[in-house]
């Protein structure tokens, strides 16, 4: 699986996906920074990555529906610390076992997965 990582990440969350076998860029190593949602949406589209970000606009199903991009993971998360952010993308990688994210919104919150189709 390809993986964009939103600029509101740390990078560190790239290098744990990058670690376990999966490809994972970075928004601010493309220097994407700034850019509108919709191009970043196009342009995960045009690549065929899932975007991860904390940015909770990307949960509006009536603007991103499941099945319209690669996939989306929304990261809700009470702490927004480089550790935390760290954390979060470890219990993703875990859950890939079970069931995988692609053409779906996935969002993740400290106690559990919620997964629109």
């Amino acid at each position: 699986m390809k993986f964009k990582i939103d600029e509101n990440l740390p990078s560190i969350c790239a290098e744990l996906l990058n670690e376990k076998g999966y490809n994972a860029e970075t928004v601010i190593q493309e220097n994407l920074q700034g850019c509108s949602d919709q191009t970043l949406i196009g342009i995960c589209q045009s690549e065929n990555r899932i975007l991860i970000t904390l940015d909770l606009d990307f949960s509006d199903i009536r603007n991103y529906p499941p099945g319209s991009n690669p996939g989306i993971i929304v990261l809700r998360l009470a702490d927004q610390s480089i550790t935390a952010a760290q954390s979060a993308i470890s219990k993703l990688i875990s859950f890939f076992s079970k069931e995988l994210p692609s053409n779906k919104l996935w969002i993740l919150d400290e106690s559990k997965i919620r997964i629109r189709e």
